[in-house]
């Protein structure tokens, strides 16, 4: 095994065997539904970054497959929406962290009537060979787990959630990305790339990262501000912004002319008429914007046409529209 990787799983071991709340920052809120309770134990267990999956992600009682488990919060909330056996697999390569899991499953059996421990399948694994059958999952997460990964070792990461999606699955991440280049030696730091504070991709190359591999439809969902690297703290001569940034890769066919990435664009027609149709499945209404991809956004700017808009991209995209 990669020293790196060893090093990082002997983080997530001693975070197993004794919580620490500092391990990793949440920028979205623990889910607040009715009749579920999140021990206190996982949530000081919390090692990502909130989740990034949507409600509507999980209807029609999805087969959910979350890797890197912490300390299970993450498959509670996913139980809630698939009340089945084994209806959520959690993958782990840490056999302290899994058992840290089982006894939290317990406690959250005593607070949550409804759920119980057989909703939640434990499987001993690691990202690059998901121990799943091909095309089983409905939603494949992770949570500040890819970012860990050097180039190789994350693009087999990809390709293995790739592999064990359904037709029209989603996989849905956040990871932290990085605009600035990193030196050589924060980059290269084990420790810093354990904890999600190194190996940042800028946002262009993890979403090609995704569509190298097959994924037809990227949404970016949220970009959010993550840490500061400074010079006082870390091996770096100047600050270092990171972003946490949120996807669902969508396993859609691969259109011919291109993936459709969804970076929060929008197309507004302000001309004469009720309505603008570009006559390739776009129909714009008078003076309603409509949320389109960035291929489809450069397609209705080439048209030349001074009464359409298409607005900067937001990273911030909540469904609907084009394609």
């Amino acid at each position: 095994m990669s020293s790196y990787l060893e090093t990082t799983k002997n983080v997530y071991k001693d975070a197993a065997l004794k919580p620490d709340v500092g391990l990793c920052c949440t920028t979205n809120p623990i889910w607040e539904l009715p009749g579920l309770k999140i021990p206190k134990i996982m949530q000081e267990m919390n090692y990502g970054c909130g989740s990034t999956v949507h409600a509507r992600d999980l209807s029609k009682n999805p087969k959910i497959l979350y890797v890197g488990v912490g300390g299970g919060m993450e498959l509670l909330q996913f139980a809630y929406f698939s009340r089945q056996q084994n209806g959520v697999v959690g993958v782990d390569a840490v056999d302290e962290m899994l058992e840290a899991s089982r006894k939290n499953f317990k406690i959250a059996e005593e607070q949550n009537p409804w759920f119980n421990s057989d909703f939640v399948d434990l499987k001993k694994g690691d990202a690059l060979h998901l121990p799943v059958e091909d095309n089983t999952i409905d939603v494949a997460a992770q949570n500040c787990l890819f970012n860990i990964f050097k180039t190789e070792d994350l693009k087999k990461a990809i390709e293995e959630m790739y592999r064990v999606l359904k037709p029209q699955g989603k996989l849905v991440m956040s990871d932290p990305t990085c605009e600035q280049q990193m030196n050589d030696e924060l980059r290269n730091d084990e420790r810093l790339r354990a904890l999600c504070l190194s190996g940042s991709l800028p946002i262009k190359e993890y979403v090609k990262a995704l569509t190298d591999v097959g994924f037809g439809t990227i949404e970016i969902r949220a970009r959010k501000p993550y840490r500061i690297l400074d010079p006082k703290h870390y091996p770096t001569e100047e600050l270092v912004f990171i972003e946490s940034i949120e996807v669902a890769a969508i396993k859609d066919p691969m259109p011919e002319d291109g993936p459709c990435i969804f970076t929060g664009k929008a197309a507004i027609y302000y001309g004469d008429n009720d309505h603008f149709d570009d006559q390739k499945g776009h129909i714009l209404l008078q003076n309603q914007p409509l949320a389109v991809c960035d291929k489809t956004a450069k397609a209705l700017k080439d048209l030349g046409r001074n009464d359409i808009y298409i607005s900067e991209s937001t990273f911030h995209y909540d469904g609907g529209g084009c394609c």
